[in-house]
């Protein structure tokens, strides 16, 4: 089975085929196919962004499609930045302004508890949608660590550990991931569908 990754993230794209290897598919990203659209992640929800990706790229394609939109979200900030976490310091921010305003506004925070989600949507070929969860609790740390990962892994500890996402190797990120729990989800689906 071919699916579309509804993502141009080489980071997400390496994880995605680490996490879903084994199975009978085969994942193409996003940015192999030239006339792939820009996708707005203008919602206010992860479904909807997810849901919105997945359901562009089938229709363009014609293939099953996979997409995701994960968050971070922070007790101390009302649960922001949540759904606008790849955009937080500003449309045209990078991972490095981000998270250096969520430290920012955390540096006085009593609380440093966060957890990240993942929403991942599925498009089979027959347009059905399917979503699939997964959540990591943590917390966010005062300085960054680790040089691995991507987005907000250099501030986060997951519970039960004391190393950040960035300083765990890509395997044991991935067993306890938010990301790794969703498409363990989904790919217990596919094992029992395809």
């Amino acid at each position: 089975m071919k699916i579309v990754l509804a993502t141009r993230n080489p980071g997400k794209v390496h994880e995605m085929r680490s996490l879903l290897s084994g199975l009978n598919v085969e994942l193409v990203s996003t940015s192999a196919i030239e006339t792939a659209p820009e996708i707005d992640e203008d919602a206010e929800s992860l479904e909807e962004n997810a849901e919105k990706k997945a359901r562009t790229l089938h229709e363009h394609t014609g293939l099953a499609a996979l997409a995701d939109d994960t968050g971070l979200e922070v007790a101390a900030l009302g649960g922001r930045p949540g759904v606008h976490s790849a955009r937080y310091a500003g449309e045209q921010a990078d991972d490095v302004a981000n998270r250096r305003l969520l430290l920012w506004e955390l540096a006085d925070a009593t609380s440093r508890a966060a957890r990240f989600r993942t929403v991942i949507a599925f498009v089979d070929r027959e347009g059905n949608i399917h979503y699939f969860e997964g959540i990591c609790p943590g917390e966010i740390i005062e300085e960054e660590r680790g040089t691995g990962g991507f987005g907000y892994d250099s501030i986060f500890v997951p519970e039960g550990y004391d190393r950040t996402f960035a300083e765990l190797p890509v395997d044991e990120k991935n067993a306890v991931s938010h990301r790794g729990r969703a498409l363990s989800h989904f790919a217990s689906y596919l094992r029992e569908h395809v």
